[in-house]
């Protein structure tokens, strides 16, 4: 099975900015999807893009959040935008719709 490692989480203020990376051990010609879950509460899925880069997004993050990939470099972004308090969450990748195994994921936490 392939390996997805995500990175790029961190500590950002109300309004900014961060980019996460989803890097895979080798080729995966599925769609892939961003989910993250939030504390107290159910993973959900964020973005998702398929091999040729369509795209679909929850109705929360539209306009603000931006899913890519480079299938080159094995490789899932999601660039995210005008943060808010309630996009704080632990955020991973996957297959998409029927997901592999889970990694670990990348914390974002958005706080004054």
């Amino acid at each position: 099975q392939v390996q997805l490692v995500e990175s790029g989480g961190g500590l950002v203020h109300p309004g900014g900015s961060l980019r996460l990376s989803c890097a895979a051990s080798g080729t995966i010609f599925n769609d892939m999807g961003w989910y993250r879950q939030a504390p107290g509460k159910e993973r959900e899925l964020v973005a998702s893009i398929s091999y040729y880069r369509a795209t679909n997004y929850a109705d929360s993050v539209k306009g603000r959040f931006t899913v890519s990939r480079d299938n080159a470099k094995n490789t899932v972004y999601l660039q995210m935008n005008s943060l808010k308090v309630e996009d704080t969450a632990v955020y991973y990748c996957n297959t998409f719709p029927q997901v592999r195994n889970w990694g670990q994921g990348t914390q974002v936490n958005v706080s004054s």
